[in-house]
């Protein structure tokens, strides 16, 4: 069975084109909606749906895919550009679903969403991840890999029969555990928050970065998300895919909706 995984926003926390923002990675997103980014997330699909993180986009994240029922959620970690959507699951719970919903993450990211929607813990079926731990779901195993960013942070190694992918929204250079257990990786996933400049270099990575452990790593193909082009030096979406014509092919910068089977 081909599962296909969905990128349903790519941007750091204040999106692009962000609404206090005219630098020119912003202005070419007003001018271009295709280029626009929402908070970061992602989407598996085959027989059932899981989604990774519940941006606050998420609302309009599905509805553009026309997306009807979520089966599970699995979190990245508990800031709020990954999990200020969760509220519009409610209703999925009480007016559709009528079962709560199973939702997984490390000890730190669940304790941070109940403090966060504690009244929302009768729809949320809560199960623990434990570093390295895996969980199976409509035949694709979920591997909760720890990385470099808040306590608890994980990103996810995903494998179906055909593939390997790691996705790692947020993370600055990768705990060598980690870094082994998705080394070779067909399909790499991760955090490029940064143009050149990087005042967050314990907690995220630059593009140039996030390229040069993707390559150390011997990924097939890199996916740049967790994008925000204008945090330090912006840079449009035209002049980053031509810097990354380099690379023939090999590094993508993602874009929302972006969809690969795997």
């Amino acid at each position: 069975m081909t599962h296909r995984f969905t990128f349903m926003g790519t941007a750091a926390g204040c999106g692009v084109p962000s609404f206090f923002c005219d630098c020119p990675a912003c202005t070419e997103a007003r001018a271009d909606p295709r280029l626009a980014r929402g908070d970061c997330g992602v989407m598996v699909r085959g027989e059932q749906t899981l989604v990774i993180d519940t941006p606050p986009d998420a609302r309009h994240q599905l509805i553009r895919e026309g997306i009807r029922a979520v089966d599970e959620i699995l979190f990245t970690h508990c800031h709020f550009d990954h999990i200020g959507g969760l509220g519009e699951y409610e209703y999925l719970v009480q007016l559709v679903q009528k079962r709560p919903m199973p939702v997984f993450g490390s000890a730190e990211a669940l304790a941070g969403i109940n403090a966060e929607f504690h009244y929302m813990d009768y729809c949320l079926d809560e199960h623990v991840l434990a570093p390295f731990e895996t969980h199976v779901f409509d035949g694709v195993r979920y591997t909760a890999c720890p990385v470099t960013h808040a306590p608890g942070t994980y990103g996810y190694l995903v494998e179906t029969p055909g593939t390997r992918l790691f996705y790692a929204s947020d993370t600055a250079t990768l705990p060598p555990e980690t870094a082994e257990r998705v080394r070779g990786c067909d399909i790499l996933a991760m955090d490029a928050t940064f143009w050149k400049g990087n005042w967050s270099p314990n907690d995220h990575h630059s593009i140039q970065k996030c390229i040069e452990e993707g390559l150390a790593l011997d990924a097939g193909t890199i996916y740049l998300t967790h994008m925000c082009l204008h945090y330090d030096e912006p840079i449009t979406y035209a002049e980053l895919t031509d810097y990354l014509r380099q690379y023939d092919g090999r590094v993508v910068a993602a874009l929302d909706g972006m969809t690969l089977d795997i």
